[in-house]
């Protein structure tokens, strides 16, 4: 039976929470295998001068263990 671990990251774009999303699995799969899914925990964005200037994601990404 395969065990699945699940680690959270957080990851930001300036330009979208789409992108922010593609930046943590990118990050993630430099050093982690067997990528399943990943689960959007939390959002946010950071604002200044009355506008967005960076989307925040916290991500918990699941990935299955090798034997």
């Amino acid at each position: 039976m395969p065990i699945v671990k699940v680690i959270e990251v957080i990851a930001s774009s300036e330009k979208s929470f789409d992108d922010a999303i593609k930046n943590a699995v990118k990050e993630v799969s430099k050093t982690i295998r067997n990528i399943d899914s990943v689960f959007i925990k939390d959002q946010k964005v950071h604002v200044k001068d009355g506008k967005i200037s960076s989307y925040g994601v916290i991500c918990k990404v699941s990935f299955r263990v090798d034997d």
